[in-house]
């Protein structure tokens, strides 16, 4: 494992290295991870900022829906002056403000049969934030074919799963 840290990158993970759980080891193996957020909304949002802050070197983000203003109260990866854009757009700007060392892939279309295990094949780990059942299903099915890690989350409104 390549322990080749920048000074920046050894300040800013710091708290990371200092854990014996997760250590430099720990740390380099978040910066060559790749993983795949399925959805910017609810469960997106604040997923991708924490991804972004810990260092996970790339990441996916796959959702085909612009911003709109009643999604603002609680999708916080987006901002007003973003309404109308692109939520992967709109994602990846602020990913990249908050850590400028990360790559982030963008894929502004809607997963389907079509797409998915293509998509799902170039990544570590897949998160599923989605809104509805065929693209859980969908990952699920795939997923476990490719034997690929997901964690997947559930909300409604007033309780939540994990």
């Amino acid at each position: 494992m390549d322990l080749d840290f920048t000074e920046d990158e050894i300040r800013r993970y710091s708290r990371h290295i200092l854990l014996r759980e997760v250590g430099g080891t720990g740390q380099a193996k978040l910066k060559a991870a790749r993983v795949l957020v399925v959805g910017a909304g609810g469960l997106g949002s604040p997923l991708l900022m924490y991804l972004a802050a810990a260092g996970v070197g790339t990441i996916g983000i796959v959702d085909d829906d612009r911003v709109d203003i009643t999604n603002l109260q609680r999708q916080i990866v987006h901002a007003t002056g973003r309404v109308g854009d692109l939520k992967v757009e709109s994602a990846e700007e602020t990913l990249v403000r908050l850590n400028d060392g990360i790559k982030i892939e963008t894929h502004a279309f809607r997963l389907g049969p079509d797409n998915a295990e293509a998509l799902i094949s170039r990544y570590d780990l897949v998160a599923d934030g989605s809104d509805n059942f065929a693209t859980r299903y969908l990952l699920t099915d795939l997923c476990a074919r490719l034997e690929k890690p997901l964690v997947a989350a559930a909300l409604s409104p007033f309780e939540g799963q994990l």
